[in-house]
């Protein structure tokens, strides 16, 4: 059978229709993607509320976060494979927030020292009422070696050193790779132990590590 052709703007025959399909297929694509998105965002919130309504003292149940989420279960484990994988991506969400939080506050300052106090206030408010109230509860959900983490672990050291980076490198650090991530994954152990031990960061915590981190620089 000859194939249906039309002649494009140049003169050149073109299959017809052959835009508009893709046209249409990219739509669909667009407004189910948009959808997935949706529902997933449901079922994280729902996962987070569940999580600060128990606390520490019960873990989630997917049904639960189903119900919470309005959603049903076909549509949770279309996204996720297990509660471990939802655990995973709360995390990364969480990740997602304190990294955008943590750069917004080092935004304020101009010199690298005061970015470097900023980085420090931030990392350790982590471990301030009801944030740190979440996030224990959050990392005792995930408990276990089982927990599946897209992106890497739950506590961000190395995506933390990355916004430490440029401010390492402006104070004349001949490593500044190295040097972020010394600070950064000790700042990440100090932030673990005020977590479980729940112990408030105070003024002086913050002034020890920005002095901790200010001794670290690498002499070019």
């Amino acid at each position: 059978m000859a194939e249906n052709l039309v002649t494009s703007a140049g003169g050149d025959p073109v299959p017809a229709g052959g835009d508009v399909a893709s046209r249409i297929a990219q739509r669909s694509l667009a407004k189910r993607e948009a959808g997935y998105a949706g529902e997933i965002r449901r079922l994280l919130d729902a996962a987070l509320a569940e999580i600060n309504t128990r606390g520490t003292t019960a873990r989630i149940r997917v049904a639960d976060v189903v119900a919470a989420a309005g959603l049903s279960n076909d549509a949770f484990y279309r996204h996720f494979p297990s509660k471990d994988a939802l655990l995973g991506a709360l995390l990364e969400d969480g990740t997602e927030r304190l990294i955008g939080y943590v750069s917004h506050q080092m935004g304020k300052e101009t010199t690298p020292e005061g970015r470097i106090r900023r980085w420090a206030a931030a990392v350790l408010s982590q471990a301030t009422d009801d944030i740190a109230t979440t996030t224990r509860a959050i990392l005792w959900n995930a408990g276990g070696p089982t927990t599946d983490f897209e992106s890497g672990p739950p506590l961000p050291g190395s995506r933390l050193a990355a916004l430490l980076r440029p401010a390492f490198a402006e104070l004349g650090s001949a490593d500044p790779d190295f040097d972020a991530s010394v600070v950064s994954h000790a700042t990440v152990g100090v932030l673990t132990d005020h977590l479980w031990r729940r112990a408030q960061p105070t003024p002086h915590d913050v002034d020890r590590v920005v002095a901790f981190a200010l001794r670290v620089v690498t002499p070019a």
